[in-house]
């Protein structure tokens, strides 16, 4: 089976991949020749997902899914939330987004997050959503050089490494976007 993951970040379709049975081969955006930026207008994060996916079935022709991510933190009402990737400006720089939350949190003792997850699948003329959710904190710096986004500062619960800090194998198993992706596998199974 082939489906079209509607991103072009490189680090979510090797992540996608490792998860996936080898019977479920992903299409990159640019392997379907969609070169141009999906837009992200939406205020939820379901809604992002949803634009996504429906961009590439309905311009493409193409069974797709899409996700979209944002980090939640409680003491911030759930910022950066659906605006995680642009948090500190349109360039979608992880160190600017790192360092305008740690400001943000400088004299907050309630550090507590979640990263959320949502996947959109349009197979055959049907919508589906998978969420996933892992519950964790914010550190007050940066630790490890493994995954990109938010990682290097946010430590799920039950744990003590930060994102960063493990493997991309270890990682996905226990993220948000490993426990969506579990969901669509099962649901495509």
């Amino acid at each position: 089976m082939q489906l079209v993951f509607a991103s072009s970040n490189q680090n979510k379709i090797k992540e996608i991949q490792l998860l996936l049975p080898q019977s479920i081969q992903i299409l990159s955006l640019q392997d379907i020749g969609c070169f141009e930026e999906i837009p992200e207008t939406a205020e939820t994060i379901e809604g992002n997902a949803i634009l996504k996916a429906n961009y590439v079935s309905e311009t493409f022709g193409y069974n797709c899914f899409a996700d979209d991510t944002g980090l939640e933190v409680e003491v911030l009402n759930g910022a950066p939330g659906v605006h995680s990737a642009r948090y500190a400006g349109e360039q979608k720089d992880a160190n600017n987004n790192m360092d305008k939350l740690l400001l943000n949190l400088m004299d907050e003792s309630n550090r507590s997050a979640q990263f959320k997850t949502v996947i959109a699948l349009n197979l055959n003329g049907k919508q589906t959503l998978f969420t996933g959710v892992i519950k964790g904190k914010i550190i007050k710096e940066k630790i490890g050089t493994h995954g990109f986004g938010y990682d290097p500062i946010f430590i799920a619960e039950g744990y003590d490494k930060t994102f960063a800090e493990l493997s991309i194998e270890e990682k996905s198993k226990i993220s948000h976007r490993g426990l969506a992706v579990k969901q669509l596998v099962d649901f495509l199974k």
